[in-house]
């Protein structure tokens, strides 16, 4: 019985969600509209003081487009929140097409080394779209929705 309650705790704190972004992570280089290179880190500090609601998609992602209705409607019913979107597109030229075409408001950056960067290993990036809350004092409160209508996704935020 001793060792089940050890091995039920240790699956209990193996499977809590990071409250904080890696150094590797905070330091990978992602590519702003402006073409320039930006680190998560200075991403972040842009955004301080405010929740930030984290959005990884792509173009190419079917489930990505498709709930861009219900994405477009919790940015206009929480204009506090900050939206971040970083893009997954094969090319930066598809990603700023998609942009331009999509019309999504926020704060848009491309992921250069994708899945396989430091920041895609943290996150364990194997799916999208794949949503991130951040709150105020840049802790992480929601590491992982993959659906943006999950209450996860609203209580991480304490919207109601």
């Amino acid at each position: 019985m001793k060792k089940l309650r050890i091995v039920f705790l240790f699956l209990i704190i193996g499977c809590q969600s990071p409250t904080r972004f890696t150094k590797e992570a905070l330091n990978e280089k992602f590519v702003s509209i402006a073409q320039q290179d930006v680190t998560f880190q200075n991403i972040l500090l842009k955004h301080q003081g405010n929740k930030i609601l984290i959005d990884i998609w792509a173009s190419w992602c079917r489930d990505c487009i498709v709930t861009l209705p219900e994405l477009k409607k919790l940015q206009q019913n929480n204009p506090t929140v900050h939206f971040v979107f970083l893009s997954l597109d094969k090319s930066k030229e598809r990603w700023i097409r998609a942009l331009d075409r999509l019309k999504i408001k926020g704060d848009h950056y491309y992921i250069a080394k994708g899945k396989k960067g430091a920041f895609g290993k943290f996150l364990g990036l194997w799916w999208v779209p794949r949503y991130v809350v951040v709150d105020e004092f840049g802790e992480i409160t929601l590491f992982k929705a993959t659906k943006i209508t999950d209450k996860n996704i609203l209580k991480a935020l304490k919207i109601k």
